[in-house]
């Protein structure tokens, strides 16, 4: 997990931020700050990996922060104005998003963070195989998390991105769509719809132009898809 701190006074972009960190899911947000002393009083006693700094803070503003600090985590600069934007780059800073941003934006953001002890980029759902056929791991962040493919109810797309829907959880990949449809089992899995690959197994009726999986999940199935699942589905 990536450990990070939020830096900003705006509430709404406070919780913009929160949301985002918390739908990424490989990153653990140790505190949020209002204003930039009391996060330097922190950083004395706690290690970080990542700061989301905002510009335009009371006190002191967070380039001034960027130019307090003595032992520098990774950061991504988040502010309504650009104009600081070639500046910022002379503290080294992984990113900056200009406000306001998407959850896209944000992610291709914490995917420049570099990975602990390595020079190489975390990139957040990179797949890597496993002995088991069942099993694959996602690189997120520092972490890889094992998967179980029996477990996924759903692949959808969002843009530059995919999101694995487990029976608990999901994860963020950075993989395409297509990505998973060559991927996976093409007897076990199938595409439905542009944004939606399903779980046969998950499958509890269709109703028209809907699957409903067991969970009470209703996707649509594309025009384009549907004959394809009715011969290899509904025999």
């Amino acid at each position: 997990m990536i450990r990070c701190i939020i830096i900003e006074d705006q509430p709404p972009a406070q919780r913009v931020l929160k949301k985002y960190i918390e739908d990424l899911g490989n990153m653990e947000l140790m505190a949020t700050f209002a204003d930039a002393i009391e996060a330097l009083d922190y950083l004395k006693k706690e290690t970080v990996e990542l700061i989301f700094l905002d510009i335009h803070l009371p006190k002191i503003s967070g380039m001034d922060f960027l130019k307090a600090m003595t032992t520098k985590p990774h950061v991504i600069l988040t502010t309504a104005f650009s104009d600081y934007a070639l500046e910022s780059y002379d503290y080294d800073v992984v990113d900056y998003l200009l406000k306001p941003f998407s959850f896209e934006r944000f992610v291709q953001a914490v995917s420049r963070v570099p990975a602990k002890n390595s020079g190489k980029q975390a990139v957040s759902g990179r797949v890597e195989n496993s002995s088991d056929p069942d099993i694959f791991f996602i690189k997120s962040g520092y972490e890889h998390i094992k998967i179980d493919i029996r477990k996924i109810r759903f692949i959808q797309s969002n843009a530059d991105y995919t999101e694995l829907f487990l029976e608990d959880k999901k994860y963020l990949s950075q993989e395409p769509l297509r990505f998973w449809e060559e991927y996976l089992d093409t007897s076990k899995f199938i595409r439905i719809h542009k944004s939606y690959i399903i779980n046969i197994a998950k499958i509890s009726k269709v109703i028209g132009n809907q699957v409903y999986l067991i969970d009470k999940i209703t996707l649509p199935v594309g025009r384009a898809y549907k004959e394809n699942f009715m011969k290899n589905v509904i025999k």
